[in-house]
């Protein structure tokens, strides 16, 4: 019977051991209320508000326009040309929407310039180009691509937040770039994107995509808000959440339970409907 006892005990210790280090790993940053607040509820047209026919193109300075004159947040995304413009393109590669076989970085800003987006009049905006359109009208999404400069387009991205007058937040799947800014900009809103890790599909090793999508990397970089993929398999994650994490969520489409998403989540990110600028 003492034998029976022992063995409980120690696997009695051994979940509370368990729960300690998931606290650790998940435990989210609760700082910044003021800039939280202006989040809540917030539907981000997703790379705009981009044409499921491609008429207007994700990414482009025509969705990003009316995305802006619906009164939607808008979500985007960061990369590097390769002379070291701040280009707004989501993949690394030019292939599907511009039709270019190469890497966004293999190619200079004039050389993206000359390529149409989706077969439109549309071009490959720069980053200072939406700025000025949106022009603080709408709040801001900004997503930092991985890529082999990171630290570099932190540095020179963030000089670029510091001067526009509108609201805005960052986030990434990388990790250390979410780090980056909870050491160099602390007064950054900035959230960590994660998903399932079948949801990777070979772009990360076997162990880099369980700790990425446990939400375990949050012990790098203790971010405000977590970005989810829809379904959140994963008791980390939802421990993340009970912690204080804010509760975003991408990416939204019209066949989606939207109500019941809304309920679970602090905003959301969207693509091919027309909700309400709040929700």
């Amino acid at each position: 019977m003492e034998i029976v006892i022992w063995i409980l005990l120690i696997l009695l210790g051994l979940l509370i051991l368990l729960f300690l280090l998931n606290l650790i790993l998940v435990m989210p940053s609760r700082k910044l209320k003021a800039q939280r607040d202006l989040f809540y509820h917030v539907n981000f047209a997703h790379r705009g508000l981009h044409t499921r026919d491609k008429k207007r193109p994700e990414n482009s300075l025509a969705a990003f326009r009316a995305a802006v004159e619906a009164g939607y947040g808008i979500e985007l995304d960061l990369q590097f040309s390769k002379d070291e413009q701040i280009v707004v393109f989501h993949d690394d590669t030019l292939n599907r929407v511009c039709g270019v076989d190469g890497r966004v970085d293999a190619y200079t800003l004039d050389e993206l310039k000359a390529m149409s987006l989706c077969g439109t009049e549309e071009r490959i905006p720069l980053f200072s180009e939406v700025l000025e359109l949106v022009d603080g009208k709408v709040p801001l999404l900004v997503e930092f691509k991985n890529g082999p400069k990171n630290d570099l387009l932190c540095e020179k991205t963030l000089p670029m937040l510091r001067a526009y007058k509108g609201d805005f937040c960052i986030e990434s799947f990388s990790p250390f770039i979410v780090k980056w800014f909870k050491k160099n900009a602390p007064d950054i809103l900035r959230g960590q994107l994660s998903a399932p890790a079948k949801e990777f599909k070979g772009e990360l090793q076997p162990f880099a995509a369980f700790m990425l999508s446990h939400c375990y990397t949050d012990v790098l970089c203790r971010p405000h808000f977590i970005s989810y993929h829809k379904e959140k398999t994963y008791w980390s994650v939802h421990l993340a959440d009970k912690l204080g994490a804010m509760r975003y969520v991408w990416t939204v489409r019209p066949s989606d339970d939207v109500r019941k998403i809304e309920k679970r989540n602090d905003a959301v990110i969207f693509e091919f409907y027309t909700p309400g600028v709040k929700y």
